[in-house]
């Protein structure tokens, strides 16, 4: 590796994310809270995650493919990591000497599972999102015969909202409950969890909620935020009005304004969603974008801190909620989307 700076840094809080996966194992009553890491940990640097959380107590760890489960697997016993998108014919050899336990979703790969010789497996019933799982009817049908079942899960549709598919849900996963030999049921997200008792079972999965997102109103109070973003001004100008800035002139400067460029664009997961909307800050000074963001520069109005020179930094506004609300992408989309130019630091 070599030692150049780089441009842009994503400042990750330790502390936080831990008070997060404790809060939320605190609010999931008996259940214990595990945590959902795939995506790259929502694109903060799952063996980073991982560690963390395992030293404070967490020991079910949740990834959706395989390569994943390979990345932390030295970090890990093989038995707390679960593979959420099931397995393939052309997994099986590799999966068993991984040891992460395959979450199977349908009756092929039950099949599949069974024919390599079987063992220890999740299994993902569908309680109505309509998206993986096994239907009631599988259940009905007996295709968990003779399956050693660890984790029998589901997973709610709007457990954000309330509705009464959260109800139904339930429901159809108590029926399911009642029929499946399993040494664990598992039902709930990071919303889910605060659907109540009811919904908590042996295990829940929290995924958005450890990395500072809201997942219903009300957690704001005790949610920390994880994620702080900071770039380093590329360069100064100052621009009469009228003057144009960026793609396609969708900004006119209303007056002499001081312009700074600073690195970080969509390429880095900062959409153009926030042109001409985001802030960047300084100071306690807010320092609006202005004309579009492009796939590695974005332009601020520096005339709230004039002073500020090319090298200096400045921080990205990037509250989750508040840049949902203004962009309309999801927190998922904000966190998930954070590219691997950030420099990465744990404090």
């Amino acid at each position: 590796m070599t030692d150049f700076e780089a441009p842009l840094r994503l400042h990750l809080d330790r502390d936080a994310l831990v008070a997060n996966w404790r809060a939320l194992d605190a609010c999931s009553g008996a259940a214990r809270a595990g945590a959902a890491v795939k995506a790259n940990a929502y694109g903060l640097g799952a063996r980073e995650v991982v560690t963390r959380l395992r030293d404070a107590g967490c020991r079910d760890f949740f990834v959706a493919h395989w390569r994943e489960a390979e990345a932390i697997a030295d970090l890990l016993p093989p038995h707390s990591i679960s593979v959420l998108n099931g397995i393939a014919p052309s997994d099986i050899a590799a999966a068993r000497a991984l040891g992460a336990t395959p979450v199977l979703n349908t009756p092929e790969q039950l099949s599949h599972w069974r024919n390599a010789g079987g063992g220890r497996c999740h299994v993902m019933f569908d309680s109505g999102i309509n998206r993986l799982g096994l239907a009631p009817q599988h259940l009905a049908d007996g295709v968990l015969d003779g399956m050693d079942v660890d984790l029998l899960m589901s997973h709610l549709a709007s457990a954000d909202t309330d509705v009464a598919q959260n109800r139904a849900q339930l429901h159809a996963f108590i029926q399911a409950v009642s029929t499946v030999t399993a040494q664990r049921f598992s039902l709930c997200n990071s919303a889910g969890i605060m659907l109540g008792d009811d919904y908590h079972f042996d295990l829940t999965r929290p995924g958005i909620s450890l990395y500072g997102g809201i997942a219903r109103a009300g957690m704001e109070k005790w949610i920390k935020p994880v994620v702080r973003i900071s770039a380093r001004l590329l360069q100064v100008r100052d621009l009469p009005a009228g003057a144009m800035v960026g793609y396609n002139a969708t900004y006119a400067c209303p007056e002499e304004t001081r312009v700074g460029t600073i690195s970080i664009g969509y390429a880095d997961g900062y959409m153009r969603a926030f042109s001409s909307k985001g802030r960047a800050w300084t100071d306690g000074l807010a320092l609006p974008v202005i004309g579009r963001v492009s796939m590695d520069l974005v332009t601020l109005n520096l005339n709230a801190s004039p002073d500020l020179r090319e090298g200096d930094w400045v921080d990205i506004e990037y509250d989750l909620v508040a840049a949902a609300a203004l962009t309309e992408l999801s927190q998922y989309e904000l966190l998930t989307n954070l590219g691997s130019r950030f420099e990465r630091s744990w404090s």
